[in-house]
């Protein structure tokens, strides 16, 4: 996982885009057989914005493995689409806890403080999100827009 990792930082953007998503395919095989079931499960219904569905999924595979780091990373992604925005932060931090190079983890985390005008946090995460991958245009301009904004 380190190469795919260190492949993020290419100067190549086919090399980068191919570790991204190489990354996201093994984080969400990380768990155990039943835990990743019912993650693909909760991506399943969250991709239909079936969110207490997916949260159900999403919350059954936290149970069969509480070390699925993409479980929790997850159950965020839905805490935030419902703006429930510390919720959020508490399953970022948890999914870093258990995979501390989990851009995806940091960039959410960095959505969640932006909603909650807590700028410098905000900032935070999106540099360490950028640190570990540097090729997101999107966050390195609500980087800059924050710091116009913190002045």
């Amino acid at each position: 996982m380190e190469a795919l990792t260190g492949a993020l930082k290419d100067p190549d953007p086919m090399v980068n885009q191919m570790a991204e998503h190489a990354l996201w395919s093994v984080w969400f095989k990380l768990g155990t057989p039943e835990a990743t079931q019912s993650l693909c499960r909760g991506a399943s219904a969250l991709a239909q914005r079936e969110f207490g569905s997916a949260m159900q999924h999403f919350e059954e595979s936290i149970r069969a493995d509480p070390t699925f780091a993409e479980a929790y990373n997850q159950r965020a992604i839905v805490h935030y689409l419902c703006e429930r925005y510390e919720d959020s932060i508490r399953d970022c931090k948890r999914a870093i806890r258990r995979m501390p190079s989990h851009f995806g983890a940091w960039a959410g985390m960095g959505h969640c403080h932006a909603h909650l005008g807590q700028v410098d946090d905000a900032i935070e995460c999106y540099r360490k999100s950028l640190e570990i991958n540097p090729s997101s245009e999107c966050l390195k301009q609500a980087v800059a827009e924050l710091e116009r904004r913190r002045g």
